[in-house]
């Protein structure tokens, strides 16, 4: 095989990792901003409260695109998860 087809198919390889990889990063963070969403602060010890906040801040940075891939990545989960409560 010639040196550039292998890097061809090396890059090809990789991307793919990475974009198996984004999924999975796409959901904890659709997965956190979910947990988040539902907290009521004022009934979190305080250590809790700070790491929440943490994760809002981290995930109000994503661009607006990525937050929503976020969620669309866990919606049908959590709406799997709430018809099976039924």
């Amino acid at each position: 095989m010639p040196h550039r087809e292998q890097e061809i198919l090396m890059l090809r390889r990789e991307l793919e990792i990475l974009m198996g990889e984004r999924q999975t990063l796409l959901r904890v963070v659709g997965a956190a901003a979910a947990l988040i969403a539902s907290l009521e602060s004022k009934h979190l010890p305080v250590r809790a409260v700070e790491s929440a906040d943490l994760v809002a801040t981290s995930i109000n940075s994503l661009t607006e695109d990525t937050l929503q891939d976020a969620l669309d990545a866990v919606r049908a989960e959590i709406q799997e998860d709430d018809d099976d409560s039924k």
